[in-house]
């Protein structure tokens, strides 16, 4: 078939690498002039199968409450007259219930585990290279009340086949030694081993290279306006300056805009765009930086070492669309950073990045088939999309084709 993907982030760049597998003809548009240059071009590094836990968690109100009126925290709603951002906040307190909490992690973790097979074929099969380290990542605590809550949440996570252990502060600093050099000591943290950590946006350029040697085409430049539809089917996409394009099927890769495509088509989805941050500090021989991927519990940050940078990301702002860089917040990033790692590299150096997460309430991706029958969806994938990307890519090829995926996951149209 004649497939249009929508949208070359990495999510749509793997959807097309597989549907191309898969025997398709496969043609990418996206607004931008290269792949992975917004959500994907700067995110955590994190390929972290073993995060099944969502931010939706009975936890987080309580947090929330918290971090009011703080503008650095780690999590900010900032209120706008917009129904759909007031009905995903509300849709995600609901999803604070334990039952959904453990309803939606069972979920996250069944296709985080087949993304990262995927991963695995994909990299032996191309040599595929994107500065990957495959140390696990560790989540570390300063606080034991933290921990223990920690451990909890890793009792759940392990129900779901995660290996995660539960290492005390000693061995903290024995598996990360710059932790050593931390002022704050870590009262313990909690490791998976068999998680990594790369540069998405290499990642996604290069297999987008790959897949242009394999015969899918991208059209870079390309302003998606509207979908037109006609007998239960979509026709044609139309285009900002050339004409419209018609395949046999489209499939929707677009991340947090995903929604304001399909609105008009009579098709709601729980997704909205989450603000995260990041820094990019370049290291130069002698700084004291993080070699293992860690998450930072408190502040809900994440580190990955991607070749001589190190990239912190994390926090979520509830703002609508705006993707303007707040330096509060990318500040708070490189304070807590060198609260950590007092050596690692030097604060000014810092590159400040924003892009927005397509987010749903309880963090379970829409991946799979719309009310219109050659209308295919790859999106809502949050704070996971780099660790999602291939397992979401591998699925939503499999449907398109007609065949069963293989993930026990609830795909769309199932």
């Amino acid at each position: 078939m004649k497939i249009a993907v929508l949208g070359a982030g990495v999510v749509g760049v793997t959807s097309a690498w597989y549907l191309a597998r898969a025997g398709h003809q496969v043609s990418v548009f996206e607004r931008q002039d290269a792949a992975a240059m917004e959500t994907s071009y700067a995110n955590g590094g994190q390929i972290s199968t073993s995060h099944a836990e969502p931010w939706a968690n009975p936890a987080t109100p309580k947090q929330i409450l918290k971090w009011l009126g703080r503008e650095d925290s780690p999590m900010l709603f900032r209120l706008r007259p917009d129904p759909h951002q007031w009905a995903w906040g509300l849709a995600f307190l609901r999803e604070c219930l334990p039952a959904r909490t453990r309803a939606n992690a069972a979920q996250i973790a069944a296709i985080n585990r087949y993304s990262r097979d995927r991963l695995e074929a994909l990299r032996a099969e191309t040599g595929i290279e994107y500065e990957r380290q495959s140390r696990g990542i560790l989540r570390i605590f300063q606080d034991r009340h933290a921990l223990d809550e920690a451990v909890r949440a890793a009792e759940l996570e392990q129900r779901h086949g995660i290996d995660l252990r539960v290492l005390s502060a000693d061995e903290c600093v024995q598996l990360e030694p710059a932790l050593s050099d931390c002022p704050v000591p870590v009262a313990g943290g909690v490791w998976a081993p068999s998680d990594a950590s790369g540069d998405a946006h290499k990642f996604t350029q290069e297999l987008a290279r790959l897949c242009a040697g394999s015969g899918v085409h991208f059209h870079y430049g390309s302003h998606i306006q509207r979908i037109e539809t006609e007998g239960g089917r979509a026709v044609r996409v139309h285009l900002d300056k050339s004409g419209p394009i018609e395949a046999d099927a489209y499939l929707v890769a677009l991340g947090s805009y995903s929604p304001l495509l399909l609105r008009p088509l009579g098709i709601s989805i729980p997704v909205y765009p989450l603000k995260g941050y990041s820094i990019t500090l370049p290291l130069a021989p002698g700084d004291v930086a993080p070699s293992v991927s860690l998450s930072d519990g408190a502040h809900k940050l994440v580190m990955s070492r991607l070749g001589d940078r190190l990239r912190v990301a994390g926090t979520a702002e509830l703002t609508g669309y705006d993707t303007a860089i707040n330096e509060v917040r990318c500040k708070a990033i490189v304070r807590r950073t060198f609260e950590l790692f007092p050596k690692a590299g030097r604060p000014e150096e810092a590159q400040f990045w924003a892009g927005l997460r397509p987010a749903t309430p309880g963090g379970v991706p829409c991946i799979g088939g719309t009310r219109y029958s050659n209308l295919y969806l790859n999106t809502g994938h949050g704070t996971l999309g780099w660790t999602m990307a291939c397992g979401a890519g591998a699925a939503i090829a499999d449907i398109v084709s007609g065949n069963k995926p293989e993930p026990d996951f609830r795909f769309l149209g199932a």
